[in-house]
């Protein structure tokens, strides 16, 4: 399994730790700062989900005024190590 780390942009938390397997499944995403309640769902909503699904599901989903939030920023770091 390989660990990352992603520094957040535009939102209260200011990054995720999280980990892929070989099939490319999210393993303990821990998101850094933020919302604990809704950070610590999004975290155990995504366990075991494939990468792509997560990306698929969260990507654009925007927090109140802002562009984005922290699923957009799990999807956005998410994105950052598969489509290398």
């Amino acid at each position: 399994m390989k660990r990352y780390t992603y520094q957040t942009q535009g939102t209260c938390s200011q990054g995720i730790i999280f980990e892929l397997d070989e099939h490319q499944c999210l393993h303990n995403v821990q998101f850094i700062g933020g919302c604990a309640g809704n950070t610590v769902g999004i975290s155990q909503l995504v366990e075991g989900m494939s990468a792509q699904e997560v990306i698929k599901r969260l990507q654009g989903i925007p927090c109140g005024y802002k562009s984005t939030s922290c699923p957009d920023q799990l999807a956005k770091a998410i994105s950052s190590v598969v489509n290398q």
